[in-house]
């Protein structure tokens, strides 16, 4: 539209009406079902911590993804949902967590 179109109240109100346009890459949610895409994601940066040898430490998944302690637990649980397997054990005195198995 033109400019003159934005200057009267006709224009206005037809613009005000315009429906919005979603983003084609989100809207098909192919963006985030892309492999690379999951393993840049903090989700992607926790599983890779979880399937380490050594496991992870719920300090290293803080550090890693910037979450409160009480966030990275609740993404546990949402990956344990989604059928990983996930194991608790001790290294010393502090929880280690690993992946057995990926849904």
């Amino acid at each position: 539209m033109t400019e003159a179109a934005n200057s009267t109240p006709e224009g206005r109100q037809a613009l005000s009406r315009r429906p919005v346009q979603e983003d084609s890459t989100v809207k098909g949610g192919s963006a985030t079902t892309c492999p690379a895409s999951k393993q840049n994601s903090k989700i992607g940066k926790v599983i890779a911590l979880l399937q380490r040898e050594q496991g992870a430490t719920l300090d290293e998944m803080v550090v890693v993804t910037g979450w409160l302690p009480h966030t990275t637990r609740a993404a546990l649980t949402g990956l344990k949902k989604k059928g990983h397997a996930i194991e608790r054990s001790k290294r010393g005195e502090t929880s280690c967590y690993h992946a057995k198995a990926s849904a």
